[in-house]
């Protein structure tokens, strides 16, 4: 397994685009004054020595020696032990609901910063549990499938936005069936599903989901997130949603719907809203639930790979220094030597 020591670094690697566009701007001006001093054809005839693309194969050698000078100072370290613990745990799947509503800011900073930042205090409280992660809208899918490596989920959590799915609305009974597939098959082991929205559920089904999921022996919890009096939904331009009769769209939590999802999942409904007493809640609920023997894979004794980040370099480097701007002297020869042979 792959990972980064200080992946903060790598925030860097934004300076290649940067480089691209300034690159491109310096070759429009360059191209536009030579332009200028006449026609393009005839002035290729007059500098046969220039390359058109020996510059720009220089220019991508040098950036890619560079995005890996920065992969390098970001420390990448490969996994070379991979051991299998006994934990005494349980195992819990997040439903986290990224339709366009839960941008609303009834909650701050928003209803979707909220949850996010909620399941990574939830994470940083486990230690033997296994975790996964499902986004839904008007559709769902498994962000993350059912694991120990907390790391990873932090960072998965990191890249969820509205965006990630095309489809709008709020499709709870497709969330919760997919995270009750979404468990291992080992015995004996408290399961929750936790359901993290606002409530404003746009299809039927929701209740029986829940109801199926509990007959499996996994218990729903239903975080209901926002106010009942509603907000309006930024657009991310400063103008907030409109329905089509240009009426500002006002998005309210729906906490009778909540509290019936629970109680048909047989869990428990806490509402989320700018304290932090929902963690301490939904951690009471948690620990009371049966652990279980767990077998989870861990990498272990991790190997710093910099050293062969930096070979790629030196060769990147060297190959950019030995390749001229100009075209190949001696190949120019040849050219003119078999044009006077066919006279």
């Amino acid at each position: 397994m792959l990972r980064f020591e200080d992946p903060i670094f790598l925030w860097l690697l934004w300076i290649i685009p940067v480089l691209i566009l300034v690159r491109f701007i310096g070759w429009r001006k360059r191209r536009a004054k030579l332009r200028r001093l006449g026609d393009p054809e005839l002035l290729k005839q007059l500098m046969p020595d220039i390359s058109k693309y020996r510059p720009t194969v220089k220019f991508v050698l040098m950036l890619a020696a560079l995005a890996l000078l920065i992969v390098m100072v970001a420390r990448p370290q490969m996994g070379s032990k991979v051991s299998h613990d006994k934990r005494n745990g349980i195992e819990t799947m997040i439903c986290l609901d990224i339709s366009n509503s839960m941008l609303a800011e009834d909650v701050a900073p928003s209803r979707l910063d909220k949850s996010k930042m909620l399941i990574e205090n939830l994470v940083d409280n486990f230690s033997n549990d296994k975790i996964g992660l499902i986004v839904f809208a008007g559709d769902a899918f498994v962000q993350l499938p059912i694991t120990s490596d907390y790391v990873s989920a932090k960072m998965f959590l990191q890249n969820i936005s509205p965006s990630l799915i095309q489809t709008q609305g709020t499709n709870i009974a497709q969330a919760i069936s997919l995270a009750s597939k979404s468990f291992t098959q080992q015995e004996n082991i408290g399961r929750a599903i936790i359901v993290i929205t606002d409530g404003e559920n746009h299809e039927v089904g929701a209740q029986d989901a829940a109801q199926m999921a509990n007959k499996k022996g996994i218990n729903v919890f239903i975080l209901g997130i926002g106010n009942a009096k509603g907000a309006p939904i930024p657009m991310g331009d400063g103008s907030y949603l409109t329905d089509n009769a240009g009426n500002t769209v006002m998005t309210a939590l729906n906490e009778q719907m909540c509290h019936e999802l629970a109680q048909a999942g047989k869990g428990q409904y806490i509402h989320v809203d700018n304290t932090s007493d929902v963690e301490k809640a939904l951690n009471d609920d948690l620990a009371k639930l049966q652990k279980g023997d767990m077998t989870s894979v861990i990498y272990s004794a991790y190997d710093e790979q910099f050293q062969a980040v930096g070979i790629l370099i030196i060769l990147l480097l060297l190959v950019e220094v030995c390749m001229m701007e100009v075209k190949n002297p001696m190949l120019r020869n040849i050219k003119f030597f078999k044009k006077d042979l066919k006279k």
